[in-house]
């Protein structure tokens, strides 16, 4: 923490402090009391853009992509209270899944973007983990902890990584429905090809895939794994789920993301 702090002030290392403590908890309700829901917007534009425009520094931010001007840009940034966890902030003032704002015509493809920003996970663990071991996740607006969009990078829990070892050959291009054990929860799921999503934008696919999705997006949320089946086809698999109070589903898609990142210390043991 004292190099983090050596390199911005003292009330954004704090809030970044604050950021990690809550991107790992498991309880929104918590979060929610924890502290301002704005922190992650006031580390990316006050500190990070501002560093990287005018000292070429993106701290406390490992990497600032304004190659499309802010309002398409995107920031990096690490969970340094995890080994691997990593954000992806647009730039831009956008609040969360619910922002008509991700399904403009030309709006990013943040998720595309966040794919590539697995990279700093192989960093962080020295060894490059395949594709079906990194997921993406965005959670609800009845879930999240902070109303600035940001994407989950990390690594998938075990049990989600055996269900889709299972099942992945029965995916394909439309929504069907997957169980995840561990989390209780009821997904559907759909396949997507390709190395990279490209123009499959995953917000996209969940607005029109659905009748009523476009009009409560905020009640949604969405995982991305990395895929690659037997046939040698690379692709990823959306996983989308919707909040349901009766049973008590926040959609919080960040549940079959693991911090702790076992599948990576269960490879390491096998080899």
């Amino acid at each position: 923490m004292s190099s983090l702090c050596t390199v911005t002030t003292v009330r954004v290392c704090t809030a970044v402090m604050a950021v990690c403590a809550l991107v790992v908890s498991q309880q929104a309700a918590t979060l929610q009391e924890i502290g301002p829901r704005d922190m992650l917007w006031i580390i990316v534009h006050d500190e990070c853009v501002s560093g990287q425009l005018h000292k070429q520094d993106p701290k406390p931010c490992v990497q600032v992509n304004l190659r499309d001007g802010i309002e398409k840009g995107f920031a990096i940034l690490k969970d340094i209270q995890s080994v691997t966890q990593v954000l992806l902030i647009p730039t831009a003032r956008i609040s969360g899944i619910e922002s008509p704002i991700i399904l403009a015509p030309d709006a990013p493809n943040y998720f595309d973007d966040a794919w590539e920003a697995r990279k700093y996970i192989d960093e962080a663990l020295h060894q490059t983990l395949p594709r079906d071991d990194i997921g993406l996740a965005i959670n609800s607006a009845a879930s999240r902890s902070q109303d600035q969009l940001h994407i989950h990078v990390d690594c998938v829990r075990p049990e989600l990584h055996e269900a889709l070892k299972e099942r992945g050959a029965s995916i394909g291009n439309r929504w069907v429905p997957l169980d995840v054990s561990s989390s209780g929860h009821h997904y559907e799921a759909m396949w997507v090809p390709g190395e990279r999503l490209g123009s499959s934008n995953p917000f996209r696919l969940l607005a029109e895939g659905f009748p009523a999705a476009a009009q409560d997006m905020g009640d949604r949320t969405l995982v991305v794994v990395g895929s690659s089946r037997a046939n040698g086809a690379l692709g990823f698999v959306v996983l989308e789920d919707q909040v349901n109070r009766e049973s008590h589903d926040s959609a919080y898609g960040e549940e079959l993301l693991d911090h702790a990142c076992r599948i990576a210390t269960a490879a390491q043991q096998k080899n």
